[in-house]
């Protein structure tokens, strides 16, 4: 499926799965998106900016105000112009804030303003995974609205095995493709 013309906001929240986002960013372009990387602080720490910005070819989003880059602020800037977001990886901290609707930065005050699909890809440890608390946030967002792309079974960064690895970049990419076919493209 191609996906020119079709504008992709990659949010990418802090976790070791976030290299796998810098895949998913390319397999996006590859196809014809536009893609813009929204990059927390924490994300920030585990893959550079510059990466997303050379898969890309456009800066990466990082703060809630920078005029010069969105007068109208980024959270409406980019929400307004999206095809679809896709949030890969989501946190346990991401979770609870979209669980809450809180918006203490770019990524969580987007997701507040984004009024199409919105796929979310979480990634963590399988003990936090297995929360009833997590698990709780899980049930929110979905009845919220958005979905979920579930996370596997199998090695985990913390050497061990278990549930809670964020889905492959490809799997990823059959969700996106599978929401945009049914949502309508913007005008």
């Amino acid at each position: 499926m191609t996906l020119a013309g079709r504008e992709i906001v990659v949010g990418v929240s802090g976790g070791i799965a976030a290299y796998k986002a810098a895949a998913l960013t390319s397999l996006l372009v590859q196809r014809g998106a536009g893609v813009t990387a929204v990059l927390t602080s924490a994300a920030r720490r585990f893959v550079g900016a510059a990466t997303f910005a050379a898969l890309t070819g456009r800066p990466v989003a990082s703060r809630t105000f920078a005029p010069a880059a969105f007068p109208l602020g980024g959270h409406i800037e980019l929400a307004a112009r999206a095809d679809l977001v896709v949030v890969a990886p989501a946190t346990a901290d991401f979770l609870a804030k979209a669980a809450q609707g809180m918006a203490d930065d770019l990524l969580s005050t987007l997701l507040l303003c984004a009024e199409c699909p919105v796929l979310v890809a979480p990634a963590m440890n399988s003990a936090m995974w297995s929360k009833a608390a997590v698990q709780r946030n899980v049930r929110q967002i979905e009845a919220d609205g958005l979905s979920i792309v579930a996370p596997g079974t199998g090695w985990l960064s913390c050497r061990q095995q278990g549930t809670g690895r964020m889905a492959e970049p490809d799997e990823i990419m059959a969700a996106i493709e599978k929401a945009l076919a049914a949502a309508p493209r913007r005008s």
